[in-house]
């Protein structure tokens, strides 16, 4: 009989040893444990999408024909009457009237008796020439033709055409003024010219015409 025990021994430890593997395994509900992966799922991506690239699509530059251009312009007033911004509220002769660059031209024009016929014209450009351009005309010939108002009317009429001029107009161009003659613009390197005239401050606008400021008085052709 103890030939029998210890025969049967080994097979019921190895019984022992397939219960045990088999408790291992079960889950804590009894079930068996599904294996482990051996990669990991990807995280989702929580990350904010990434802006596009802002393209070439910003508001143009002004325009050139849109802005004052010349040496003198930094001479005009910063605000108020006779200001760029002053001027455009007025008709032509009575915002030069209130600018200091053109008080000898005023005097010219009040003279010939011309100011309300340049402020109620409709849609002018006046090429205005400065004080320095009076002033390079000597005193007695000046004191002459400011004596005689048909000349006088007939000089400052040269100077004011039709329509609103822009400097584009003005690269190449050829007018009729109201005088009747022609006076012509160019453009080039050095800057804008009407006539023998060079424009040292463009295209102002007042309520009722373009003015282009001018260094020297233009005379018409006989």
């Amino acid at each position: 009989m103890s030939k029998r025990l210890t025969a049967g021994l080994p097979i019921l430890a190895l019984a022992l040893s397939l219960t045990a593997l088999t408790a291992c395994a079960a889950g804590p509900s009894g079930t068996a444990m599904a294996p482990k992966s051996s990669s990991a799922a990807p995280a989702p991506d929580t990350s904010a999408p990434t802006a596009p690239e802002p393209g070439n699509d910003s508001a143009p530059e002004p325009a050139a024909t849109d802005e004052q251009f010349g040496m003198s312009c930094s001479a005009m007033p910063d605000d108020g009457q006779g200001s760029f911004t002053g001027m455009a509220d007025e008709p032509v002769a009575t915002a030069a009237s209130h600018n200091p660059l053109l008080t000898a031209l005023v005097a010219a024009v009040n003279k010939a008796g011309l100011a309300d016929t340049l402020n109620g014209a409709k849609n002018i450009t006046v090429f205005a020439p400065t004080n320095d351009a009076f002033a390079k005309i000597d005193r007695a010939t000046l004191k002459k033709v400011l004596a005689d108002k048909k000349t006088l009317s007939d000089i400052l009429t040269y100077h004011v055409v039709p329509g609103r001029k822009t400097p584009t107009d003005l690269e190449s161009g050829s007018f009729t003024t109201l005088q009747g003659g022609e006076v012509t613009t160019m453009r080039s390197d050095d800057g804008y010219t009407v006539g023998d005239a060079t424009v040292v401050c463009g295209n102002v606008r007042t309520r009722n015409a373009t003015v282009y400021l001018i260094d020297t008085v233009l005379v018409p052709r006989s």
